[in-house]
């Protein structure tokens, strides 16, 4: 079923004229990385870098051309710039202008494995920043693993205009936007590399986020792709990485802290997250990961050690209800903490950092 759907998908590209070679875009091999899932359509163009933003209409025209077929429930086209007209080296930072260039700062929150609890790190850290008074958005990088949409409890689908430039949600005081905003919260995305890194392109470039204090970016778990587009086409202010205690996460920690160090992104700090546990009931404390891993190994790196989150009931309660404990719980000791993280990113680490704009070159 699910490759006669697809076979269908073709047929219907095939319908689909470029504008500027008056072929069909099957006929010319520039669509790629198509996949089905349950009815939910997704696949790519490829196009120049220089022709991005004027084949808007050529994905649109894609798109509804797939929509009509029978059992389709959705359909997301997106312009992908694999193809240059530069036969030999390419070097992308060059030739593409820097994305978010209205934003003052911007964070890469990193981790270096799933599970460490980084999404809930960077969510906090944004609604603290934002009580300073700052303007603040956070990007939700986690294509496959969206998690914005859950821990800020937001269930619509962001706003246009005009149909190209999308709105990004605003919730306790910070704009928020998220590929989990566009698709079902149950929907796998089946996505290769290039898919993923024009999503990403479009949802940072794409969406009218205004002027911008500070943005917080979340980034998916490691040291892949992600990682180095944003470090390529995002000038970073800096990096936190976020770990927990014990010796693994802390050596997938290192991997991603030496990634940046390569990119020329500086390491804003680390961040010991579930560093202990405080039982409700009796209140003693346990060091159930172990503590202090990541001030050691901070030390040890030469970058600043900036706070130890415990593992608390009411921090994974606000997450899974949509309402952060910065929120939730404002006088919280837990929330101390994260304000106070935010004031020494604030006060002695990018407020006197120039942005830092890698090349990245690919032979």
């Amino acid at each position: 079923m699910q490759d006669e759907l697809k076979n269908k998908v073709i047929k219907a590209l095939e319908n689909v004229l470029h504008p500027d070679h008056e072929k069909n875009i099957v006929f010319l091999g520039i669509v790629s990385g198509l996949e089905s899932q349950n009815g939910n359509i997704r696949f790519a163009i490829e196009v120049t870098t220089e022709d991005g933003s004027r084949m808007e209409p050529l994905r649109k025209a894609a798109e509804a051309a797939v929509l009509a077929i029978e059992g389709v429930k959705s359909v997301t086209a997106i312009l992908t710039a694999e193809k240059t007209n530069n036969k030999h080296q390419r070097h992308a930072s060059a030739k593409k202008p820097k994305l978010l260039e209205n934003v003052g700062k911007v964070i890469a929150i990193a981790s270096g494995k799933g599970g460490v609890g980084k999404s809930t790190t960077a969510v906090n850290l944004a609604l603290a920043l934002a009580q300073t008074g700052l303007k603040v958005g956070i990007m939700d990088a986690d294509i496959y693993g969206p998690s914005l949409p859950m821990m800020m409890g937001i269930n619509e689908k962001p706003d246009s205009a005009n149909g190209k430039r999308i709105f990004p949600i605003e919730k306790f005081g910070v704009k928020c936007m998220s590929i989990g905003f566009m698709v079902p919260k149950d929907t796998p995305m089946i996505w290769r590399g290039p898919m993923v890194m024009g999503a990403l392109e479009q949802l940072l470039g794409d969406t009218e986020w205004g002027k911008l204090d500070i943005m917080i970016i979340d980034m998916p778990p490691g040291t892949g792709d992600t990682q180095l587009t944003i470090s390529q086409r995002v000038a970073l202010a800096g990096a936190i990485i976020v770990s927990t205690p014990q010796d693994l996460a802390l050596l997938d920690a290192l991997k991603g802290l030496n990634m940046f160090n390569k990119v020329e992104v500086p390491i804003i700090g680390i961040i010991e997250n579930m560093s202990y546990f405080i039982c409700p009931k009796c209140g003693n404390r346990s060091n159930i990961f172990t503590h202090g891993g990541a001030e050691r190994t901070a030390n040890k790196m030469g970058v600043d050690f900036l706070g130890s989150i415990p593992l608390e009931m009411e921090i994974r309660e606000g997450s899974d209800k949509g309402v952060p404990i910065v929120v939730s719980t404002p006088h919280s000791q837990s929330t101390a903490t994260y304000l106070d993280i935010a004031k020494l990113i604030l006060e002695s680490k990018i407020s006197t950092r120039e942005r830092y704009t890698p090349s990245i070159s690919i032979e």
